[in-house]
């Protein structure tokens, strides 16, 4: 999947090898950067109850967005209404940076659908299903860690 993301926050996630700090999470808004190595996904193709929004800050993907495939480059903007089916791969030879952010609510969900058009760009779930946990089966625990790939500022 991805190599850790700067998250901007202390979730139980970010602070998978500090067991001696507590998990402090934003109430209402999640942010996270993402980087994208070629070919891999920022995470298995879903939808979420509320609004997610994203800008591509260098490099280029593609948006796997309601069964289409739509490519983006730096300083494309999605918006993401509650209920829309997406996911991000990364494109071309560099890294693909995005700024992602969300709203959270109380009662939130997600699910990940099955995808074929998602499958074929190896983000998507073989069965359909509305746990993380069985929808990241696949794939080793998430890490924080400097991507493989030369970061664009690095």
């Amino acid at each position: 999947m991805r190599s850790g993301p700067g998250v901007f926050e202390s979730s139980p996630r970010a602070l998978a090898e500090r067991p001696d700090a507590a998990p402090q999470p934003f109430a209402q808004t999640g942010f996270t950067l993402a980087v994208l190595e070629p070919g891999k996904p920022s995470g298995m193709y879903h939808a979420e109850s509320s609004q997610e929004d994203f800008l591509v800050l260098s490099g280029t993907c593609v948006l796997l967005i309601e069964e289409e495939e739509r490519p983006l480059r730096a300083w494309d903007f999605v918006h993401c209404p509650p209920g829309t089916r997406h996911s991000f791969v990364g494109t071309g030879d560099q890294p693909c940076v995005i700024f992602m952010t969300g709203a959270r609510r109380d009662g939130d969900t997600i699910v990940y659908p099955r995808s074929e058009t998602a499958r074929g760009r190896g983000a998507g779930v073989e069965t359909a299903t509305e746990r993380p946990a069985e929808a990241y089966a696949p794939f080793p625990a998430w890490r924080v860690a400097r991507p493989d790939a030369e970061l664009p500022w690095g």
